[in-house]
């Protein structure tokens, strides 16, 4: 046993071991940042030792709503303070924070509050309508509501309900923070977004939530003190962790509630913003964007990618802009970002599309994952022969606890020993894992696997496109086709003839769409295209 024998006594106790929190972070910025910018939103401009002091008052209140830890409290708020201050004060009194998607239904939001068991509800004013009619639409026990105006946009409260700043106001700001006394303890309820059924609750833990934010502060080589701006949605994987992470570096949340390129472009130019994460569509929206909304900025922009592989065309035109972009990939059962496209020194020579397409991989896993890997159906890791194709599997501290009152579903998520996420993909030589598709959204056509994403970045590279969508379309024939649904930028037209004779000069005939429907996307409020929303339309054609 060697040295090992003489370890009589070397316990864990209060002097050498802690939960790990995130929670922590904030607890530390109080003091060591504590006179510096913590949140702004238009006029709304806290310190940390304001931040933290506001995060105090709202654990302080929900316990004097009947709060107790375990409880869920759910939120339906875009990604302003209240959200922000909730991801810290709901785990501070012992609770799980449960972010609902804005944009979600009565009947599913009333099937998340029931299935979660909402014991509170935090609402912006704009939504309070959907959240009165969710909640009165429960069966059983219903959330006490509290009612989160923001007159900075035109959201004045109700009156029908006990504001979030009277609750703030009342509370007691010494109450002291009910930390984690195990790091296993859960942290947030995430529901994911089905597209057939009822959603799955994924449930996350304290560890996995801090070494997250950890983990993505070396991935994304972030300093101190960096100005980070809130477009990922805050219900969605909880802003990839960024929230939390941004008091461990002293760091300014910019708040945005509304989402656009003009928006995006002041936020750099007036606050200074040197980070953001977002979806792919979101940087077409700044290449796109008209002159009269573009502003001048000296500052580099870090963007972290993900949601739906980058278009090389996309990734090529953004970064001349002032923009170097990170792909990230990752699922809400991996807390957001699970890996990131690492940039090598061997590729410092490559330059416009070879460096675009280097930088469209999803890459290698982040620190705080032991190993993510594509495998066959035998659970075996494919060759890392850019050619071989499997499904993207994760192992580590940052894959969820499991699916809330759903342990069929966790258990095929975990089978193998690993979690499955459902997305084909191939292994490059160096390591870097790059997907091929979904496994649904593989075309079959005559018995040829066509990937969608192939023929979207094909697409994608017409000087005329601005956003695309490949769907498999019935085929007599063939058994199914590539059908293609496009946006075209402002100002730009381009025949259907025009656009499949482009994707043929550049894919193999049985690849190219056979359809070509010119019409806006539908979109989720993260910026994914909605293809099961595709699907049922490409019936009707």
């Amino acid at each position: 046993m060697g040295w090992l024998a003489d370890e009589t006594g070397l316990d864990k106790c209060a002097a050498n071991y802690t939960p790990l929190t995130p929670l922590s972070g904030l607890i530390r910025a109080a003091d060591v940042f504590a006179d510096e910018p913590a949140m702004v939103y238009g006029m709304h401009c806290v310190t940390y030792a304001e931040y933290y002091k506001r995060c105090t008052r709202l654990a302080s209140g929900l316990t004097a709503l009947g709060v107790t830890p375990g409880d869920v409290v759910a939120t339906i708020i875009p990604n302003l303070p209240p959200q922000a201050e909730a991801h810290f004060g709901v785990p501070a009194c012992g609770a799980v924070l449960n972010t609902i998607n804005t944009r979600l239904d009565v009947a599913t939001v009333s099937y998340i509050l029931g299935h979660g068991g909402a014991k509170v509800l935090l609402v912006d004013s704009q939504f309070i309508d959907l959240a009165e009619n969710a909640i009165a639409a429960l069966d059983g026990p219903k959330p006490t509501l509290i009612e989160c105006p923001d007159p900075q946009a035109g959201f004045e409260a109700s009156g029908r309900h006990r504001t979030y700043e009277d609750l703030l106001t009342s509370a007691d700001p010494d109450f002291e923070w009910i930390l984690p006394q195990d790091e296993w303890e859960s942290i947030a309820l995430n529901y994911t977004s089905g597209t057939t059924g009822h959603p799955k609750g994924v449930v996350c833990h304290h560890r996995g939530a801090y070494l997250s934010a950890m983990g993505q502060v070396i991935s994304w080589r972030i300093t101190l003190q960096p100005v980070y701006l809130t477009i990922v949605p805050l219900f969605h994987c909880n802003g990839w962790c960024h929230t939390w992470m941004m008091p461990m570096v002293g760091g300014t949340v910019v708040c945005c509630r509304d989402i656009t390129a003009k928006a995006i472009f002041d936020a750099i130019a007036d606050e200074g913003v040197t980070h953001f994460g977002g979806a792919p569509i979101v940087l077409n929206a700044l290449i796109n964007a008209p002159e009269g909304d573009r502003r001048e900025f000296s500052q580099t922009v870090e963007v972290f990618t993900a949601g739906a592989p980058p278009a090389p065309s996309t990734l090529s035109q953004i970064e001349p802009m002032g923009f170097n972009v990170t792909q990230v990939y990752g699922l809400t059962e991996t807390y957001g970002p699970g890996t990131e496209s690492l940039w090598l020194p061997q590729w410092d020579r490559l330059e416009g599309d070879e460096r675009a397409a280097v930088k469209a991989r999803q890459g290698v896993a982040m620190p705080f994952l032991d190993r993510v890997t594509v495998m066959d159906d035998a659970m075996a890791d494919v060759p890392r022969d850019a050619a071989s194709r499997g499904e993207i599997m994760f192992r580590g501290n940052g894959v969820m606890k499991g699916y809330f009152k759903n342990p069929e579903a966790t258990a095929e998520a975990f089978s193998g020993g690993y979690f499955h996420s459902g997305d084909i993909a191939v292994m490059h030589p160096d390591g870097h894992v790059q997907i091929a598709d979904r496994a649904k959204d593989i075309i079959i056509s005559g018995g040829e696997n066509i990937s969608s994403v192939e023929v979207e970045n094909a697409l994608m590279a017409h000087e005329a496109v601005s956003l695309c969508a490949v769907v498999a379309k019935p085929d007599d024939k063939w058994g199914e086709v590539p059908c293609a649904f496009v946006e075209l930028k402002q100002g730009r037209s381009v025949t259907e003839a025009d656009l499949i004779a482009f994707v043929r000069s550049r894919l193999a005939g049985f690849k190219t769409p056979k359809q070509i429907v010119f019409e806006e996307l539908p979109k989720t409020s993260t910026g994914k295209i909605q293809k099961f929303e595709l699907r049922k339309r490409v019936a009707d054609l």
